[in-house]
């Protein structure tokens, strides 16, 4: 045999198995990939009973959820509802500014409703922590919607006087049009849920998991009026750790860098 003929011989092997590796990580990638699809959210929750539609309730399982929940974060914006008037609607107080995590746009019946320092507005609702303004609306109607300018990794939320029509609370993620996920949020008993404060966060695990617009709703139906306040949101870049980079595309990586460091070495 010639030596050009042991050389092309040579050559087309090692083309050979190269493809032929490369097609057994593409298709371990594509299985692995179906795997990290799935929803692995990191969520935050706490919840302080009442019973009490007259008087608030200290916030201390609540509070120390939204603390848990803001230290993975850094520099996200949080929207108290403070600055706006009592009685302003959807299209009033849009699009609702949360700093340099951009700014959000609020569809749905609701209203920003204000209560005495200390006090409830006498149906269980109030603002938390220690203001005076929040965001009501007919969740169980489920037509409040939120859209944000950027897309997000993370969102946390109060939620007062949430159950007490024995519902239970579901926030629906879309990407644009496309929904993402669906969550239930545990909420107070019947029997407790009248003034409780609820603190509910999220944060995507990758970016197939972040979402630039949300839904409430409630499977208890219309009428359930639910009091909102301190919405926070942020980027992936304000997520302190990182979204982590899907586990497919880094194994890729590290096995197409190993074939062309293993070709080089021959």
């Amino acid at each position: 045999m010639a030596i050009s003929d042991s050389y092309n011989l040579h050559n087309y092997s090692e083309n050979f198995t190269m493809k032929k590796a490369l097609t057994h990580i593409a298709f371990a990638a594509a299985a692995l990939m179906s795997v990290s699809g799935a929803n692995a959210y990191t969520v935050f929750t706490g919840l302080d009973t009442n019973g009490n539609a007259s008087s608030q309730v200290a916030s201390t399982n609540s509070s120390a959820a939204e603390a848990s929940f803001k230290a993975g974060l850094i520099g996200v914006g949080t929207q108290n509802f403070e600055s706006y008037s009592a009685g302003a609607n959807a299209v009033a107080i849009s699009p609702i500014s949360f700093g340099a995590a951009g700014t959000a746009t609020i569809t749905g019946a609701g209203a920003v409703r204000s209560n005495s320092a200390g006090l409830t507005n006498g149906a269980g609702r109030y603002s938390v922590p220690g203001g005076t303004k929040f965001w009501e609306t007919d969740a169980g109607s489920g037509n409040f919607q939120i859209a944000f300018s950027n897309t997000l990794a993370a969102f946390g939320f109060y939620g007062i006087d949430l159950g007490d029509f024995n519902g239970t609370l579901k926030i629906d993620l879309y990407n644009d049009l496309t929904l993402i996920s669906t969550h239930d949020v545990s909420t107070a008993a019947t029997n407790v849920a009248d003034g409780s404060i609820l603190y509910y966060g999220l944060v995507a695990a990758n970016g197939a998991e972040e979402f630039n617009n949300l839904r409430f709703r409630s499977t208890g139906g219309s009428g359930d009026i639910f009091a909102f306040d301190s919405f926070t949101i942020g980027t992936r870049e304000q997520v302190s750790q990182g979204v982590p980079e899907p586990e497919t595309l880094a194994l890729f990586s590290v096995a197409l860098m190993g074939l062309v460091l293993s070709r080089r070495r021959t």
